[in-house]
């Protein structure tokens, strides 16, 4: 995640440069236009048509990342659906085993008690029959 905030400021950053710049785009030098090359250089209407060019290189490439950030979110939170519902099962089937085992050790207590009980009532049988 922080990688890609790193690319989309990385990216951002030259956008709102260029819209710092004062003058019309492609109308030459100290203009506006930048040190962009002789033909902006020179300014007219090459210079402003290249500099509508690459405007649109620019925005191009930033429809282009933000097409692959809205995907890779789209990634995540499908991941992560997943993930939740995994541990919504796993938490079900736990709780289930918990429930059973309960019960296993509540019966395994009740029969203990009714084992004791009747091997009390033996030794008092045997205690009876010999008075």
């Amino acid at each position: 995640m922080a990688a890609l905030r790193y690319s989309c400021k990385k990216l951002v950053l030259p956008f709102s440069s260029r819209l710092l710049s004062s003058g019309e785009l492609g109308s030459g030098a100290g203009k506006g236009g930048g040190q962009g090359g002789s033909i902006r250089d020179a300014g007219g209407s090459f210079g402003k048509m290249e500099a509508a060019h690459e405007e649109q290189y620019f925005r191009k490439m930033e429809a282009e990342l933000l097409a692959k950030i809205k995907r890779e979110h789209q990634e995540q939170s499908l991941y992560h659906d997943e993930e939740i519902e995994f541990h919504k099962n796993a938490i079900k089937r736990h709780t289930e085993a918990i429930e059973r085992h309960t019960l296993l050790k509540t019966q395994h207590d009740a029969s203990v008690r009714d084992h004791e009980g009747s091997e009390k009532n033996l030794i008092n049988m045997e205690r009876t029959k010999k008075k």
